[in-house]
């Protein structure tokens, strides 16, 4: 059972689409992260109050949503699975929230011209051992969805390199800092502070 953990909607159970092509964040890893963002000196209150923020993969919406519950002002949501879909616009409209989000069914890495405010906090949870995170993020930078200055949280496996290192395929020449790393059973997060001109 996956529920929205803190905030406005405090203890909502969302939807989960049915099969393994979605792998919903567990309830105590989203915890462990929004703890960090809260608490960290480079995050707290200002991060997410107002927010934009942008769930790519988003699967259920869980990591977005938990977002809009503790104070983010607007969300937008990309998926391309059918299942996961339906999932996510149940999600939304049983938090009474259509007019504070967008979904887009729609790749990621190949989105349109951007059509909201760009996003200052972005979660991209992609199929592990892809090299997706890189590509996704030097996309949504280009077409205007985040700016060059936002906050990525991204989930990879536990045994894959961390995004933008000399050990990952995709590793690309950049100056992106390195804010945080927690590992979660298969899971590790990395938190990073993008850097402007650099995706």
């Amino acid at each position: 059972m996956v529920r929205i953990i803190a905030g406005t909607r405090k203890g909502r159970v969302l939807a989960t689409p049915t099969g393994g092509t979605t792998r919903p964040t567990a309830d105590r890893v989203r915890q462990a992260l929004f703890d960090v963002l809260a608490h960290a000196p480079w995050g707290g209150p200002p991060l997410l109050e107002d927010a934009h923020v942008l769930d790519a993969f988003a699967g259920t919406g869980a990591l977005g949503l938990e977002a809009l519950s503790r104070g983010a002002a607007h969300a937008v949501f990309f998926e391309t699975d059918r299942p996961a879909l339906a999932a996510l616009r149940a999600n939304i409209h049983a938090c009474g929230w259509e007019e504070r989000c967008h979904v887009y069914p729609r790749d990621v890495t190949n989105p349109p011209a951007a059509r909201a405010t760009p996003a200052t906090l972005v979660f991209l949870d992609p199929p592990y051992h892809k090299g997706l995170p890189t590509k996704a993020l030097e996309i949504l930078t280009a077409k205007g969805w985040i700016t060059p200055s936002a906050i990525a949280v991204i989930e990879t496996g536990r045994d894959e390199p961390l995004p933008f290192t000399a050990e990952a395929e995709s590793a690309l020449p950049c100056a992106h800092t390195l804010l945080a790393e927690r590992q979660h059973g298969a899971a590790r997060l990395s938190i990073w502070q993008l850097a402007s001109g650099a995706a």
